[in-house]
C-alpha cells in the first residue's frame, strides 16, 4: 500500500481498534500526508482523467460510445484487440475509465459518463478532443524529459508530432483564420491560391467557398498529412479545383503565377534565421501585384503557446512563435510591400499578415 493510497483512503475508514487508530494517527501526523491529499485531489486525478480522454479519443473510444453504448466484444472489434487476456486487459483500461467518472457501465455496457467525455465524443469539438491529445503526446513530454535531453544531447524531429493530430488540434483556431481569409480574399475575380502546409485542408475549402471561381494547390511537408488532405478534398466534391500534394516550399518548383499564398498557423516550422529566406520564397511564387496571407499567434499568450515554443526549443527543427514586429520586418526585408499585422480578437495575440508582390521586379 502507497503513502497516496493511504492518504486517499484513510478520512473514509470505519473506526478500528485503539492500536490501528494509534497507527492510523501517526500516519496523518506525518508531514508528507496532507501534501499526498492535497496532490491527489488537485494534480494526480485530473492528470488520469486527462490522459485517459485524450487516449479515448485518440483511439476513437469516445467516438464510438457517442453512437451508442458498446460491450466489451464491440470495443475489442473495433480496436482489433484479439486474444482472451488482452481483451482482459482492455477491460481493465475500460474500468479504470468507470473509476473515474468518465464512462459507466449498465448491463454490462460501457457508455459515456462525464461531461467533459460527453463533449469531446462529439465531432463539432474534435479539435478540443485533437488539442488534448497534441498536450498529452507533445507538450507533457518535454516537460518530462527536458531535463534528460540537455544530457544526452537528444531533440525532437517531425516524426515526433503526429500530424494528424496537429492538423486537427489547429482547428481551435479556424474562425480567426476565416475570418483573416474573409478580409484578405478577392471575391469578385478568379484567384488562384497556393496554400503552404494544408493541413487538413478546410482553409483551402473555405477560401474556395467564399470565392466559387477560385482554384488552388494545396502543399503540406508530411506525406500522411498531405494524402488525408487529397481524401478530404475528394469527400468535399473539390477535386476539379483543387490539387494536394506533398512538398516543401524551399524545394517547390514552381512559376509565379499565383495571386494569393497562404501560410496558416506553421511559420514556427521553420527556424529564425530561415524566415526571411521562406518569405521571399513564398513572394516568388506569387503573381505582380499578388498577396501572402500568414496567420499565426505571437509571443506573449497563453501557457498553452509556451509550452509550444518550448517544445521547439528541443527541436531540431522550427523555432519559437515571431514577435509582430519581427515578423513584419522580415516581411519587409523578403520583398514585400505594405508588410503589416492585423489583429483578429482583441486581447488575444492570433495576428493575420498581409504583404503585396511589387509588380515591378525588385533590383
Amino acid at each position: 500500500m502507497t503513502m497516496l493510497h493511504v492518504a486517499g483512503t484513510t478520512r473514509t475508514r470505519t473506526p478500528r481498534p485503539v492500536a490501528q487508530a494509534a497507527t492510523l494517527g501517526k500516519v496523518m501526523a506525518t508531514p508528507q500526508v496532507p501534501l499526498l491529499l492535497v496532490l491527489s485531489k488537485r494534480f494526480v486525478t485530473p492528470l488520469y482523467r486527462a490522459t485517459f480522454l485524450a487516449s479515448a479519443a485518440s483511439y476513437g473510444v469516445l467516438r464510438w460510445m457517442n453512437v451508442r453504448p458498446c460491450d466489451l466484444e464491440t470495443l475489442a472489434l473495433k480496436l482489433g484487440v484479439q486474444g482472451k487476456e488482452d481483451k482482459r486487459r482492455l477491460r481493465a483500461w475500460l474500468e479504470i475509465g468507470v473509476r473515474l467518472g468518465e464512462f459507466d457501465k449498465h448491463e454490462g455496457c460501457y457508455r459515456l459518463k462525464s461531461r467533459s467525455a460527453k463533449l469531446l465524443a462529439r465531432m463539432k469539438h474534435d479539435a478540443l478532443a485533437a488539442a488534448l491529445e497534441e498536450i498529452m503526446h507533445t507538450h507533457v513530454p518535454v516537460l518530462l524529459n527536458g531535463p534528460k535531453m540537455l544530457r544526452t544531447g537528444e531533440r525532437f524531429s517531425m516524426a515526433d508530432q503526429d500530424g494528424s493530430v496537429i492538423a486537427r488540434s489547429t482547428r481551435v483556431v479556424e474562425p480567426l483564420v476565416e475570418a483573416a481569409i474573409d478580409r484578405t480574399l478577392e471575391r469578385e475575380y478568379p484567384v488562384r491560391l497556393l496554400e503552404i502546409g494544408c493541413g487538413s485542408g478546410v482553409y483551402v475549402r473555405y477560401a474556395a467557398s467564399v470565392n466559387p471561381r477560385l482554384t488552388a494547390l494545396a502543399i503540406d511537408l508530411q506525406d500522411e498529412v498531405a494524402r488525408q488532405a487529397a481524401k478530404n478534398i475528394a469527400e468535399w466534391g473539390l477535386t476539379d479545383r483543387v490539387e494536394v500534394r506533398a512538398g516543401d516550399l524551399r524545394t517547390l518548383d514552381l512559376e509565379p503565377q499565383f495571386d494569393l499564398v497562404t501560410m496558416h498557423n506553421n511559420i514556427y516550422y521553420f527556424a529564425p534565421d530561415e524566415r526571411v529566406a521562406i518569405l521571399e520564397r513564398a513572394r516568388r511564387l506569387l503573381a505582380p501585384g499578388g498577396k501572402l496571407l500568414l496567420t499565426t499567434s505571437c509571443k506573449g499568450g497563453h501557457i498553452g503557446l509556451d509550452m509550444l515554443n518550448l517544445w521547439f526549443e528541443y527541436a531540431d527543427f522550427g523555432g519559437p512563435l515571431p514577435a509582430e514586429s519581427d515578423l513584419v520586418d522580415q516581411m519587409t526585408e523578403a520583398g514585400f510591400l505594405d508588410a503589416h499585422a492585423q489583429r483578429i480578437v482583441p486581447g488575444e495575440q492570433f495576428r493575420a499578415f498581409v504583404g503585396t508582390n511589387p509588380h515591378a521586379p525588385l533590383s
